[in-house]
């Protein structure tokens, strides 16, 4: 007798408001997706659409295999409760529902488990998406859904624990070694020689709501320019080695080595790391210095934003406060990134924390100077600046090795006291260039690739397993 495992879900933006449901129908042996539903359903209430989910998976179900055995996973303990028996259907939009749902599967068919909504990240994808067309105006298609990109729900049914993380959460070379690991226990299987791999794609861009998109910005020119109000031209290493660009005929590491070497246990996919910690990298509103390109780190003059860093610090604030992910704000302590993250607190309804840890890089002499007068005043400086991660600005201020150091501690107690929530951190250049190099695992040279506008969003998942992934970079689709 077939088996399938049906995961539902529903929302509503106002309670009542705009309304939509999602489900998903998988095999509970291989995780693999069988069916999805989705649809916007007008004005309603959260449990209404919650019902609405239920009646789209068992019916999906039943067009699958009409003799299956159901598991019902839902984030709803008032569906869950009352669909098993234990609690009475009081309100009259209830009633009708529970009915409908009833009758589609035979009772002995049918179980309900309640699950939290961290491990029901599929259907409330598509859930989201459905009241994301009907916002539009538009229902939802199933040719436009990235929603099956999220398998959390499948690897929850259908594979193994992973082994602990040997690294530090967003290392990604650790998390590639353990997810590798974790298959190979787990008999998976690995394709041949020269097939394509599919790598792990991400849950969603900022959590549970729709991706982030927006037209891509082309890479930054490699060239020893200052990029607004900070220079990064050189990343600084883990260790205290200078950068050695790979050879032609190296093999990758870090995120390359994850995506050339992962297959899972079911069919292209690893093994359930529960909901990742992800991490909205928020560069601050513009400056005065910002437009001139100015040095501008810890040790400057600490200026406040522009009229134009406000305007854009509002606009992000409306951008965040429509989707609605994000559960923490924590700002550098500098005074701009602290305006701006006031700014985004406000509209979210949320406090916000300050960490020293998210500050920018102290440039010393150069402060307030542009390049070409640092270039000018400071050229054996500058150069051995260029040249070594380990070397600081004139004056005593702090190297790339050094902020590499303190941002990944930084990291890492934040992921321990975040996990598995969405956090806005409200930062510098420096700090969301190294996370996000630190989290593809990518050589140094990367970073010279890297384009960080002022208020632009960026976003980086980490993993159980140590596993990181770069969802976002460099986003001002809100600035336009």
């Amino acid at each position: 007798m077939p088996r399938f495992v049906v995961e539902a879900d529903g929302g509503s933006r106002g309670n009542p408001g705009p309304a939509g449901y999602g489900a998903v129908v998988l095999d509970p042996e291989t995780g693999e997706t069988l069916a999805e539903r989705a649809e916007y359903i007008g004005v309603a209430t959260n449990n209404v659409a919650e019902y609405k989910g239920l009646i789209a998976g068992l019916q999906a179900a039943r067009e699958l295999a009409p003799a299956a055995q159901v598991l019902v996973r839902m984030d709803s303990k008032l569906v869950v409760e009352q669909m098993s028996g234990r609690w009475k259907i009081k309100h009259p939009d209830m009633k009708p529902l529970a009915a409908q749902a009833a009758q589609i599967l035979p009772a002995s068919q049918v179980t309900y488990e309640w699950i939290p909504r961290d491990r029901n990240k599929h259907a409330d994808r598509l859930a989201n998406e459905a009241m994301d067309a009907g916002r539009l105006g538009r229902q939802w298609e199933p040719s436009a859904s990235t929603a099956a990109l999220d398998h959390g729900a499948a690897r929850a049914v259908a594979a193994s624990s992973a082994p602990p993380a040997s690294g530090p959460p967003g290392d990604a070379a650790a998390g590639a070694a353990a997810v590798r690991a974790a298959l190979a226990s787990a008999g998976g299987r690995t394709r041949g020689a020269g097939a394509a791999v599919e790598p792990a794609i991400p849950d969603t861009l900022f959590g549970d709501s729709e991706a982030l998109t927006g037209p891509g910005h082309p890479a930054a020119p490699a060239a020893h320019e200052p990029e607004a109000d900070t220079l990064v031209i050189e990343p600084c290493l883990d260790s205290e080695t200078p950068a050695t660009p790979p050879t032609p005929a190296a093999e990758p590491s870090g995120a390359a080595d994850a995506t050339a070497t992962v297959a899972a246990a079911a069919p292209g996919w690893g093994p359930d790391m529960g909901a990742p910690a992800t991490f909205v990298l928020l560069r601050h509103g513009e400056t005065a210095l910002t437009p001139q390109k100015r040095f501008s780190g810890s040790g400057g003059s600490d200026p406040e934003l522009s009229p134009a860093g406000r305007r854009q610090a509002a606009a992000v604030a409306e951008a965040l406060a429509a989707r609605g992910t994000v559960q923490s704000v924590i700002t550098s302590p500098l005074r701009r990134c602290r305006e701006t993250a006031r700014a985004v607190a406000d509209r979210l309804g949320l406090d916000v924390t300050v960490e020293e840890g998210l500050r920018e890089v102290d440039f010393g002499a150069w402060e307030g100077l542009t390049f070409a007068e640092v270039q000018e005043r400071f050229p054996d400086d500058l150069q051995a600046w260029l040249d070594s991660p380990k070397a600081a600005p004139t004056g005593g201020g702090e190297s790339f090795a050094a902020a590499t150091r303190r941002i990944s501690a930084t990291r890492d107690r934040l992921l321990t006291a975040h996990a598995g929530r969405t956090v806005l951190l409200v930062t510098h250049v420096t700090p969301v260039k190294i996370l996000v190099r630190l989290a593809l695992g990518a050589p140094p040279e990367a970073l010279f690739r890297m384009e960080l506008s002022a208020a632009s969003l960026s976003a980086v998942a980490y993993y159980a397993d140590g596993n990181a992934s770069v969802r976002l970079l460099n986003d001002t689709s809100h600035l336009r």
